[in-house]
């Protein structure tokens, strides 16, 4: 068997999150003996174990968590393909049809930074609409993959881009927050060997990259930011 159903995997998603057959079919608004019954017939069409069921609860098998993960994948790219194309059709605004492209950002973002971006974007010959989409910290991601978002902008270490095409535009520095009696809180500047002993001083700087899926709409956006940024 090489294909599955979206309600199959939906359903396998489901379970696989909840660990628990009750909780899965009050999540997809099912009796729970369907959802048994449709996890079983999944098994034997793909001819492998997804969970180990005993009297302590359910936990996925080593092919359960591989199906879990491309499972997700699959079910966020089915999602964004429906939403992306009513939005570029307009059936989403209204009004009618619209060029709009949806950029999510984290809530505390820099709003100069972001100000001039936009007016940047804006200022160019057929620029698109955008309307931001506020968003709180780590879901820019989610927000891409199933498709309530065109672009984004993400922070590194934090933000995941797996799977997205990226363009770096800034790194900030880190920042030490001492007691005003610590030895160093008289030095106008320190180097990370200055506080290698005080603790929680190892993280990386953060560097935000603005990122849309392979192949989007989005890419000319993203171009154009790259390089308003390098003259900002």
């Amino acid at each position: 068997m090489d294909t599955l159903e979206t309600r199959e995997l939906r359903y396998f998603v489901a379970v696989a999150e909840e660990l628990h057959f009750g909780h899965a079919a009050e999540r997809l608004g099912i009796a729970q003996p369907p959802l048994s019954r449709a996890i079983q017939q999944l098994e034997r069409r793909l001819g492998v174990s997804l969970l180990d069921r005993n009297r302590r609860g359910v936990s996925l098998t080593g092919a359960g968590e591989v199906l879990l993960h491309e499972g997700r994948a699959a079910l966020y790219a089915t999602t964004a393909a429906v939403r992306r194309t009513r939005r570029a059709g307009g059936a989403d605004h209204p009004g009618g049809a619209r060029d709009r492209l949806v950029l999510a950002v984290k809530a505390a973002a820099s709003q100069e930074l972001l100000r001039k971006l936009l007016d940047a974007y804006a200022a160019e010959p057929g620029a698109a609409e955008i309307e931001l989409l506020p968003c709180g910290i780590g879901e820019q991601e989610i927000l891409l993959r199933d498709g309530r978002a065109d672009v984004a902008l993400m922070q590194t270490p934090f933000d995941s881009l797996a799977g997205f095409d990226s363009e770096e535009l800034l790194t900030e520095g880190r920042i030490a927050v001492l007691p005003a009696g610590h030895p160093l809180a008289t030095h106008k500047t320190l180097s990370l060997a200055d506080v290698a002993a005080v603790p929680l001083t190892g993280a990386p700087p953060v560097i935000t990259h603005i990122a849309w899926p392979p192949h989007s709409r989005s890419r000319p956006l993203a171009q154009l930011i790259r390089t308003a940024v390098s003259v900002i």
